[in-house]
């Protein structure tokens, strides 16, 4: 079902959404959404109504991104620019249903467990071939957990989320693996040291060919394997597209996988669509130019765009999808590494600018000086709301509305540098801290993304009205992803992060251990007690089986992130997305648009 049959055509199906968000919203302290009722039940409707078509074969789905993949080897990719290339190459055992959000059979068909919770059997299908034609296997699932996931070697991103936490005897916290073994060809077990909640949802995680990596990894050299230079026709997986061709900073051009092992109620071969363009582009205007000009299918709006495309979409040949409010977030981060380079030795932050950032009085300052009511209307002009948690409303039950806020309050933040005694001694508009050091770091972000540089114009003047002096640089997507998680060289980032419907989806993120821990990742031990105690709820949430205490210890985990403040969150956009009217099997859930297996164009 599309909004455009239930709400009058004359109001727009996207403006319906964010009506019904703006009036969910004003119940809520701060002007944050609370569960976004009105939108969710709309959307939940679309999902129980919806029933696919039986559509036509051929044709092709473009969008702009503005940023290329940075590898080919998802195994080890950070950034979702691979991730969104390579997630139409692989596959997991399980997936999650873009109608409900629930965990559906994917590579494996069926899957048993034990009482316990604590051995699981899987079931693989019979006849799912790699792009190469060899057929997949319960090895190949042995061979990527084993040999690449829980391979101290290698940066695989999914190791902190499959290293399940426990209490030992003496009270202390200890990680162990998951034993995977292949017990045929088509029966893979996984043994569990604690019960995993989200350990289905959690399956979807990609599965590798053993056939064509394990060389690479038993000469340690898997990392340096699918760069982007790799002939696309070597990137093997068993998804329902592989890659045909990518010209850097051009596109990305993705072909049918004519082998998939997925059938319609019909009969046919998934999927229906010939090709996937990726082109890259370099800004959002220029993403955007391209859809007006009907050169790409599908745009995501900003509040920036949304007034010009509503007012077109009455005679123009696309719709406005709503979706409610985004699962993703953005933040302003500080470099709390006290590390050294290795190759340099030099520290990662400079002593001081460390000290500045370990104070959590500094931090809450800093977020007392943005102003997100005037991020939402002069960046994302009211489509977006100010955001405070870390977990999105998007999330449903787990999501804290009532987590402490430094909102925005000029006088506060200036009481609070004041009381630190770091004031402007000599005049010049600019804080010295005890040791007379003047307190001026560089702000990082992204190119392409206007907005969000906006954004950082807006956040830098607030931190300016307080006496703090920001070097301001706009850097390539890539260099930002690099500084990161490689070389930790940053002072603040302005950046986004996804999300997902299961706030353990946040474990790489939120746990200390955790390559992706942004601010001081990689910890032996939590640096802070109150690192400590998000660990801990992270983990008890993880293994706790019972609904209501893993949302208890979700929204526990948001409250104390909240105090803290070592990400400053700003605003939560509410998701719209423009597409061509040209597609079948479409309708806005809150956890998609389509499954694009199923995707077909009507235009055949």
């Amino acid at each position: 079902m599309n909004f455009s049959k239930v709400v009058p055509r004359s109001l727009g199906p996207a403006m319906a959404v964010f009506l019904a968000l703006s009036c969910s919203a004003s119940s809520d302290a701060g002007g944050e959404p609370g569960s976004g009722a009105s939108v969710a039940s709309q959307l939940q409707s679309n999902a129980e109504q919806f029933e696919y078509e039986t559509g036509q074969m051929g044709g092709s789905y473009t969008v702009a991104t503005i940023s290329g993949p940075l590898t080919f080897n998802l195994a080890i990719a950070t950034d979702a620019s691979s991730s969104g290339v390579l997630s139409y190459v692989f596959e997991g055992l399980t997936e999650i249903s873009w109608l409900t959000g629930e965990v559906e059979p994917g590579l494996a068909e069926s899957w048993t467990s034990s009482d316990d919770g604590l051995k699981w059997t899987f079931k693989l299908r019979d006849g799912v071939r790699w792009h190469d034609g060899e057929p997949f296997t319960a090895r190949d699932v042995e061979f990527t957990f084993n040999r690449i996931i829980y391979n101290d070697e290698i940066p695989a991103r999914e190791r902190s989320t499959f290293l399940l936490r426990h209490l030992d005897e003496s009270g202390q916290w200890q990680e162990a693996p998951i034993d995977v073994t292949a017990l045929d060809d088509l029966t893979v077990e996984f043994s569990l040291p604690v019960p995993f909640a989200p350990f289905l949802r959690a399956l979807s995680t990609a599965v590798f060919p053993k056939h064509i990596l394990e060389e690479h990894v038993e000469a340690g050299v898997f990392a340096d394997v699918w760069g982007t230079d790799t002939d696309p026709a070597e990137i093997i997986g068993t998804g329902p597209f592989k890659i045909t061709s990518y010209v850097p900073e051009e596109r990305v051009v993705l072909k049918r996988n004519p082998d998939y092992w997925l059938t319609d109620s019909a009969g046919n071969s998934l999927p229906y669509l010939d090709e996937i363009v990726r082109v890259v582009v370099a800004d959002r205007g220029a993403a955007l130019d391209k859809f007006v000009a009907g050169e790409s299918d599908a745009y995501g709006v900003s509040g920036e765009d949304f007034q010009g495309l509503a007012d077109a979409e009455p005679d123009s040949d696309f719709t406005l999808h709503g979706q409610g409010p985004g699962f993703g977030t953005t933040f302003l981060g500080f470099n709390m590494n006290p590390g050294q380079s290795p190759d340099t030795g030099e520290p990662y932050v400079a002593a001081h600018k460390l000290t500045w950032f370990t104070n959590v009085e500094f931090r809450r300052a800093v977020a007392h000086s943005i102003d997100r009511d005037r991020l939402v209307e002069q960046v994302q002009h009211g489509l977006a709301f100010p955001q405070w948690s870390s977990i999105s409303p998007a999330a449903g039950d787990f999501h804290n509305p009532g987590v402490t806020r430094f909102a925005y309050d000029i006088d506060a933040a200036n009481g609070l540098l004041d009381e630190l005694g770091w004031v402007d001694s000599d005049g010049d508009g600019i804080r010295e801290d005890d040791d007379g050091n003047k307190i001026e770091f560089t702000l990082v972000t992204s190119a392409g993304n206007e907005s969000r540089i906006t954004a950082g114009d807006i956040i830098i003047e607030g931190m300016e009205q307080v006496g703090l002096s920001i070097d301001y640089e706009v850097i390539p997507f890539g260099d930002v992803v690099s500084q990161l998680d490689t070389t930790y060289d940053w002072e603040t980032v302005l950046i986004g992060f996804s999300g997902a419907a299961d706030p353990y989806d946040g474990i790489a993120l939120w746990h200390s251990s955790a390559s992706l821990h942004l601010w001081h990742p990689n910890q032996p031990a939590p640096q802070t007690p109150w690192e400590a105690e998000i660990d801990d709820l992270y983990v008890r949430a993880s293994q706790e089986l019972d609904y209501q205490k893993r949302i208890d210890y979700y929204r526990r985990a948001q409250e104390v992130a909240a105090l803290n403040v070592p990400l400053i969150y700003t605003t939560l956009p509410s998701r719209t997305t423009a597409v061509r009217d040209v597609f079948g099997n479409v309708t806005p859930t809150l956890y998609g648009l389509w499954d694009t297996r199923y995707l077909y164009r009507l235009d055949r």
